[in-house]
């Protein structure tokens, strides 16, 4: 099998589960009792916090562990909406579902969002945000790198224009994180998503970036947990592997985006040899992130051909699989009818290798000729 599918998820590295399995067997003390038997556990979360932190340039006290990016998400959403004079939230169209929807839910509470275009590369336009942001706005959400089409947003120069106004400027970097630099004080965000499983740690564990001082209400009522802003026992077992393969990647990360890029390059050049009429959708992409529309194709088609031929991609994004509509992204992007109902995601690791990227072009060349 070869997986290219790793924008939906990634593979548990193998040194985030080791350091994992102390707090799964022995050292399984809950972290807010005062005894000595969980001391142990409570220094492995402090420790994954300082980690995380550095990771990204943030004091620890300024990370709250989470179940995930949809957690993590609407949590900076729904934490930051009051009825007040401010009760307006600026998004972009080509946000994930776990933002779209929030806003759309807050509507129904008579809080009004406005929803930023998008150029036809996937671009949020910072005129665009300063036209649009007014004395009305509460937050403005706008995703570090689309999980669609891999497109890396200006967020620097739109956490600016948002400031300017006085506004709290929150970023869904589920996608970016880990594959690409962050660092908090230099993009000068308030608040950041992150998700653990798109980084090769656990799945159902995450965190969110909260600069100090940012007003949030807290997400669950109960214990002190998280700084009393997320009650809740905690997961030690999947903070300790979370904070253990971001180090990982963080630590990896230029040597694996020469690689990934190369391979980006390899698949491409082997479609246009083969005179493949395509577009790749979006521009300075996350690496390895490559959205394909292939003119007169069906996409749905592609991934169940390819499934076939043991080579796992994606339907354009993973919460559209089995839906043959055009993607609220691609859709955005204006992209043309007869290529957008043929597109498919194919999102390499560090692991897969220049002979995917051949067997997955050739596969696609197969497939589209003969059909």
């Amino acid at each position: 099998m070869i997986y290219a599918d790793h924008a939906a998820t990634t593979q548990l590295d193998r040194e985030a589960f080791e350091a994992m399995l102390p707090f799964l067997l022995e050292e399984y003390g809950n972290a807010s009792q005062p005894y000595s038997f969980s001391r142990t556990a409570k220094r492995a979360l402090e420790r994954a916090r300082e980690i995380i932190a550095q990771c990204i340039g943030a004091l620890p006290e300024e990370i709250y562990f989470t179940s995930g990016g949809t957690e993590s998400n609407n949590w900076a959403l729904k934490g930051s909406l009051s009825y007040e004079e401010r009760c307006e939230i600026i998004t972009s169209q080509i946000e994930h579902h776990s933002v779209l929807n929030v806003c759309k839910a807050a509507e129904k509470l008579r809080f009004n969002t406005r929803y930023l275009p998008v150029d036809t590369f996937g671009t949020v336009s910072a005129a665009a945000l300063d036209k649009n942001i007014s004395d009305k706005t509460k937050l403005v959400s706008v995703m570090m790198a689309n999980n669609e089409v891999g497109t890396i947003e200006p967020i620097q120069e739109l956490c600016s224009i948002t400031h300017r106004h006085g506004v709290v400027f929150h970023t869904d970097a589920v996608q970016a994180i880990g594959h690409v630099p962050v660092d908090v004080a230099c993009l000068n965000v308030d608040m950041l998503s992150a998700s653990a499983h798109k980084f090769n740690g656990p799945k159902g564990i995450g965190f969110l970036y909260i600069r100090k001082g940012t007003p949030l209400r807290p997400y669950a009522d109960g214990g002190s947990q998280e700084h009393g802003l997320r009650a809740g026992t905690e997961n030690v077992a999947a903070i300790v592997g979370m904070a253990a393969a971001l180090k990982k990647s963080c630590d990896t990360m230029q040597q694996r985006i020469g690689h990934l890029k190369y391979l980006e390059q390899q698949l491409l050049c082997r479609l246009r040899e083969a005179h493949i009429d395509f577009i790749r959708n979006g521009t300075n992409q996350l690496p390895g992130n490559i959205s394909l529309s292939f003119r007169e194709a069906e996409g749905e088609m592609l991934l169940h051909r390819l499934d076939f031929m043991g080579i796992c991609v994606s339907l354009g994004s993973a919460c559209n699989s089995g839906n043959m509509q055009m993607s609220h992204v691609l859709e955005a992007m204006k992209v043309p009818k007869e290529y957008a109902i043929g597109t498919i995601r194919v999102s390499f690791g560090h692991t897969n290798t220049v002979e995917d990227a051949d067997i997955i072009a050739d596969a696609i060349v197969r497939i589209l000729k003969d059909q």
